[in-house]
């Protein structure tokens, strides 16, 4: 990095640090598997963010991706202007809530009914509980490399083999929380199979991102998500589906329209807020009726439904619900695609380019990527120097090998041909 073009950015970091731990409030913003200090960002505009120095960027982290539309948009900037007049939260309900989840109840396959909460970790959290509930069975599979927030039974890690009960991933997880979690390989049905000829009568539920994101892009194998859902249904299990990032990003839909696969429970958010702190799960009526104060599932929450992320989440559905929009998207993801993969070909540099959609990932191995495993194959040292060399030259992704770049409507044809430019010059 350029280190003079980010004296603001320093500064700012260094007085991060004296307050918040590690100078940042979610662990991957502090460049830590990159190097160098994190850029602080003063503001956004359609397909650009620009940093505290002045700085212009192309941005492909989106908020990491619930800016399907760009920054500003200036519809949902209206709304939100004309919902902060009114109120900013009453802990009460509105009728804004209803309109949210009849759109989302619409749209989405498998839902019938859906909670509104505030993050996808608290999605993911309730909708264990629900699955657990509902079929009187503990046991949770996962998959490696898969993340479905921070809760304490989900930040575990495979051991030696699908058999092996996950350990804790981090200090501060009690063993007692990672017990009942199992973890399989992704894409691996083999695998999955072996774990329910062992486990069946016990496992609650099977989680997992139709798309994994958090390995970078890695699509399910032809077969694999229709593979998940007939083994819970032999087994009486419960199939979640963690549509965090591909809820409305894939597919208006998301992938479980995209694949044609229908789960028991969708874990949503990112988009349905429009940028805003927003998550919900959503099931078929008999299994959401389980949950409080219908039932005697329990969850809650002060701020779950808030007006302000409710009325973005509105504003964002109308415009993807618009003739051709994904049609749009999946041009524009397609020719970055396109362009990436020209541009790693004549420099032989090695790496290989996943798609699904609007998601795209750039790794640094030769090897095609299609889990956990093959995805650490990459050569995080050369993402390092790649991720500099793009950050000089304006173009903004994630700080992190194992993560998805993000295209929004906003991104135009000149600057994802910019991008492809750039790609080739530093490859």
């Amino acid at each position: 990095m350029q280190e003079k073009r980010y004296l603001n950015s320093a500064a700012l970091y260094n007085q991060a640090k004296q307050y918040i731990p590690g100078g940042v409030n979610s662990p991957v913003r502090a460049f830590k598997a990159v190097g160098g200090n994190p850029v602080f960002i003063k503001k956004g505009r359609g397909s650009n963010i620009f940093d505290a120095d002045g700085n212009k960027y192309i941005d492909y982290v989106c908020s990491w991706g619930p800016l399907i539309l760009g920054h500003c948009h200036h519809e949902i900037v209206k709304a939100l202007k004309e919902c902060v007049e009114l109120g900013t939260s009453y802990g009460a309900p509105t009728e804004l809530e209803i309109n949210l989840a009849s759109e989302i109840a619409a749209a989405v396959p498998s839902i019938d009914m859906v909670r509104l909460v505030n993050s996808g970790t608290e999605a993911v959290m309730s909708s264990l509980r629900l699955a657990r509930a509902f079929t009187g069975r503990d046991k949770i599979i996962k998959f490696e490399g898969c993340y479905h927030g921070h809760a304490d039974s989900m930040l575990v890690k495979a051991g030696s083999g699908s058999m092996t009960l996950g350990l804790p991933d981090s200090p501060g997880v009690p063993g007692s929380a990672a017990a009942e979690i199992i973890v399989s390989d992704y894409n691996n049905l083999d695998m999955l199979e072996a774990v329910f000829k062992k486990e069946g009568k016990d496992i609650a539920a099977v989680i997992v991102e139709p798309v994994a994101g958090n390995m970078g892009v890695a699509p399910p194998e032809p077969g694999f998500l229709k593979g998940i859902r007939d083994l819970t249904g032999s087994f009486g299990s419960l199939l979640i589906f963690d549509e965090v990032i591909t809820g409305f990003r894939v597919a208006y839909g998301g992938a479980q329209e995209l694949y044609g696969v229908k789960p028991d429970i969708t874990c949503l958010g990112k988009v349905i807020g429009g940028g805003l702190p927003v998550g919900a799960y959503g099931s078929r009526r008999e299994i959401m009726e389980r949950v409080a104060p219908q039932g005697p599932v329990y969850q809650a929450g002060t701020l779950s439904g808030n007006p302000l992320a409710v009325t973005a989440g509105l504003a964002t559905l109308k415009i993807l619900k618009q003739d051709g929009f994904y049609d749009h998207l999946e041009s524009k993801g397609a020719r970055l695609a396109g362009g990436l993969a020209r541009a790693a070909a004549e420099s032989g540099a090695g790496v290989t380019i996943n798609r699904v959609g609007s998601m795209v990932s750039l790794f640094f191995t030769a090897d095609r990527v299609k889990d956990y495993n093959s995805a650490c194959r990459s050569d995080t040292n050369r993402y390092a120097q790649f991720f500099k060399k793009m950050l000089d030259q304006g173009i903004y992704l994630a700080p992190s090998q194992f993560e998805t770049w993000f295209i929004s409507s906003a991104h135009s044809d000149e600057e994802i041909d910019l991008t492809i430019q750039a790609v080739q010059n530093i490859l």
